[in-house]
């Protein structure tokens, strides 16, 4: 009997002990949390799904890739996704507090395309409810606003392939390699940092007029090259990194993409309702999408969508190889908004990164990877328009103060311990002679100077040419820098012709009065050889045709000595005014003579002249942004208003000898115009009004080509000196339709080539009284353009071919009966495009 009861207790103790570890482990929580990241950049993934297998228990990672879940229902893995990526799962431990990352491979696999079987797709109803509260939404509807903005930048070196490694340059950093492998992670692939900046800025912006400005209160920056930095500060902050994905079209890397919210969204992407959950405090519909045409400047990725508002809560888009891109991998934008004061949605948090393939398979690539963080919003408070006057501005101490603890105070969030030897691993590259040589060589390649610490020795890409008149010409050169003053630079070049044995030179001051609102003063002397109609004013900016027209035979050449005294200021914000003298002589090396005005219409002939000449210009560019470098102000071109100029040219008789005395006015009118799916065109309209006498090297010999080489300052099927006018009014537009028809075609897609259109027109003459200067010697090989009858070109072409190939087919339309007249011409040129 008691063996029998004890049997029962023992059984009863078992099934106890057993039911009381069963409720246990029920109750008992697992909890895991962790980190989501992509394996190829190593940056976090907001947005992902992370789900307890066999359960639907998930949740979704934040903008910085962290997750953390729990649960009590027995489970042994845990699984996330991602659009975009390949799906990983993971094993756990059941009822315990652990951490378990993820680094997720990108899918290369293209998307299955949606089908929505009856009814209406249920996303479009979504869709055009954001269209409806667009105004409501969007953040321009704001009269102003303000915010603090932290921004981070990280450039590193990726897809270091092995025989890139077995080079004796790479294998002299193989400690910093090794360190990078170390970092990568189980599934990560090692990156080779070499910069990465930290800013911290005030940000404002007002409408009507749309005005913005960025005030740099700190930064902090290390990078491979970088010594100086005052340059790159102006580039690290907010104003280059934002998006809104309420306009139609985006302009990233200079190309125009359309939103995946845009009012006329269906027609470029598929889409598909696939969830509903709460992000954040916000219940929202998960819209995914994807481009009708890979190849179009179009998004794949995924749209949270608020259901009370239907406002865009967070955003995560992908532009893959596949679109009409060169040398572009691959570009994501990741952001997350908050409704602030006044209804509107602002961005509190935006990631981006531009992944740029290899140009050869024993080359590298790059990745540029951006980072914001936006908080204290302040809005519908605009100030004064003056306040507004320079876009962005650094202040004098924002280098000061770059160790780790102030930073730590500046910082909305901390570095990751990744970021952390970011820094310590430039530290070390910046330090290995070849590294330092490599840099060097780099920066002559891109600046044209040698850095020589006070003074810059270049530029190099005048260093030598050769031409009919001078034979070899071989010059030098040099400039100051901010490091021997930020107010004054000086300069000079000396060149050498060895078939005319003549030396020619330039020597010029420059003293900048005011760098607030931009003002300087110089004085140039010069002694060299010109090409007539060459106008190095108007040609200013195109240096690379400048330099090249010194090359080959010199039609209508002439040796000069010049002095020019300028003086320049911005006025206003978009509004500088510059007033300029300039003398010249003029010693053709051709057979020239013009008959000189006099009294009582007696006429004598000349070869040489002098003139005297003062000039009066004001431009006007509303939203043209600069940035400073150094002792350079660097123009990043207008947004979205035209840029006017306005000249008048008085020239003065008497003068240092000077022989003439005219009145001349100059306007020109450049936009660049965005038609969205239809491309992008670029607009010159120009015209110059002579209203006095004077030989035509004076007046305006339009500059004509008859290279093979296409160029877009010139009229391509023109002859040199074909037409000269003392009035005239014409017109330089370029379209380029991106990949909007060729991407239609299936054999043209892989290509990536690309059509453009090309139009000049020109409509003008010469006054009687002007044409009674020129002399029977020169009228052979000098024409006039017709009163009525424009001088006219059209083209069409390809670019795009291996990346860097333009082909034009130009036709002539006008004055055909002309001698050696070109009536259609195939033009190559080169060019770098994205």
């Amino acid at each position: 009997m008691r063996k029998i009861r004890g049997r029962i207790i023992q059984r009863s103790i078992f099934f106890l002990s057993t039911f009381l570890l069963m409720a246990f482990s029920a109750f008992s929580q697992t909890i895991v949390k962790g980190k989501v990241t992509d394996a190829t950049t190593g940056d976090p993934l907001p947005f992902a799904n992370v789900v307890f297998v066999g359960t639907t228990t998930g949740i979704t990672t934040d903008f910085e890739g962290n997750y953390q879940l729990k649960t009590s229902t027995p489970v042994d893995s845990i699984k996330v996704t991602s659009v975009g990526y390949q799906t990983k799962a993971k094993a756990i431990t059941r009822g315990t507090t652990q951490t378990v990352n993820f680094q997720l491979q990108e899918d290369v696999t293209a998307l299955a395309e949606v089908v929505v079987l009856a009814g209406e797709n249920p996303a479009f109803e979504i869709l055009r409810r954001v269209d409806k509260n667009r105004k409501y939404n969007d953040k321009r509807k704001l009269e102003a606003y303000e915010y603090d903005t932290y921004t981070k930048i990280e450039i590193d070196v990726d897809n270091i392939s092995e025989k890139l490694r077995q080079k004796k340059t790479m294998r002299k950093i193989t400690q910093v390699l090794d360190s990078v492998e170390r970092m990568a992670g189980e599934d990560g692939k090692p990156i080779l940092p070499m910069f990465i900046s930290e800013s911290v800025s005030k940000f404002y912006f007002r409408d009507n007029p749309q005005l913005r400005y960025e005030n740099i209160l700190h930064s902090k920056i290390s990078g491979v090259g970088i010594e100086d930095g005052t340059l790159v500060t102006q580039f690290i902050g907010s104003s280059f990194q934002e998006y809104n994905f309420y306009q139609n079209w985006l302009n990233i890397v200079s190309k125009e993409f359309i939103s995946p919210i845009a009012d006329g969204g269906r027609m470029y992407y598929e889409y598909d309702l696939t969830d509903s959950m709460y992000v954040g405090d916000h219940y929202c519909y998960r819209l995914d999408f994807f481009p009708k045409s890979p190849q179009d400047l179009a998004f794949t990725g995924t749209v949270w969508i608020t259901k009370e508002g239907y406002a865009l809560k967070q955003i995560d888009v992908t532009i893959g190889k596949q679109a009409n891109l060169n040398f572009i991998e691959k570009i994501k934008i990741q952001q997350e908004l908050e409704k602030v004061e006044g209804g509107a949605w602002l961005p509190i948090k935006n990631r981006v990164l531009i992944d740029v393939s290899e140009l050869t398979n024993a080359s590298a690539g790059m990745l540029a990877k951006f980072y914001t963080s936006n908080k204290n919003f302040t809005v519908n408070k605009p100030h004064e328009a003056t306040f507004y006057q320079h876009p962005i501005v650094m202040a004098e101490d924002a280098r000061l103060h770059e160790e780790d603890s102030f930073w730590d105070t500046l910082r909305h969030e901390p570095l990751t311990d990744t970021e952390k030897n970011v820094y310590k691993m430039i530290d070390t590259l910046q330090n290995i002679p070849v590294v330092k040589t490599y840099t060097d060589i780099i920066k002559i390649v891109v600046n044209g100077y040698y850095d020589a610490g006070k003074i810059f020795i270049g530029p190099y890409i005048g260093l030598f040419a050769v031409n009919n008149i001078e034979g070899f010409r071989l010059q030098s050169g040099f400039k100051t820098s901010y490091d021997f003053s930020g107010r004054w630079v000086f300069g000079g070049q000396l060149g050498y012709g060895f078939k005319d044995e003549r030396f020619k030179y330039s020597a010029f001051v420059q003293n900048i009065l005011s760098r607030d609102r931009w003002t300087t003063m110089s004085v140039r002397v010069r002694r060299d050889i010109g090409r007539v109609g060459i106008d190095d004013e108007i040609l200013a900016d195109n240096y690379l045709f400048l330099a090249a027209q010194r090359w080959g035979v010199f039609r209508k050449g002439y040796y000069f000595d010049e002095a020019r005294f300028n003086f320049q200021r911005e006025v206003w914000k978009g509004f500088s005014q510059r007033i300029a003298f300039k003398y010249m002589t003029f010693e053709p090396t051709f057979d020239f003579t013009y008959r000189k005005p006099s009294e009582g219409g007696v006429y004598d002939t000349a070869s040489r002249f002098q003139n005297a000449e003062v000039m009066i210009e004001s431009r006007w560019a509303r939203d043209e942004l600069f940035v400073q470098d150094g002792n350079d102000r660097i123009s990043l071109g207008t947004s979205k208003w035209p840029i006017i100029t306005v000249r008048y040219t008085r020239g003065i008789k008497g003068i240092a000898g000077s022989d003439f005395s005219y009145n001349k006015i100059r306007l020109s009118f450049y936009k660049r115009v965005r038609f969205g799916p239809l491309g992008v065109g670029y607009m010159n309209v120009f015209g110059e009004y002579m209203f006095d006498q004077a030989p035509y090297p004076l007046l305006s010999p339009h500059l004509g080509n008859q290279t093979p080489v296409y160029t877009s300052a010139t009229f391509n099927l023109m002859r040199y000196g074909e037409f000269v006018s003392d009035r005239y009014v014409g017109l330089q537009y370029q379209h380029h339709f991106e990949g909007l028809l060729l991407n239609r075609i299936p054999l043209m897609r892989k290509l990536k080539w690309r059509l453009l259109g090309t139009a000049n027109l020109i409509a003008g003459g010469m006054s009687k009284a002007n044409q009674k200067l020129v002399t029977a010697n020169e009228e052979d090989g000098i024409g006039y353009l017709t009163n009525g009858k424009p001088y006219m070109e059209l083209g069409y072409g390809l670019e795009n071919i291996f990346k860097f190939i333009r082909v034009d087919f130009i036709h002539r339309l006008s004055y055909l009966d002309n001698p050696d007249v070109r009536k259609f011409g195939v033009l190559v040129s080169f060019q770098f495009s994205l």
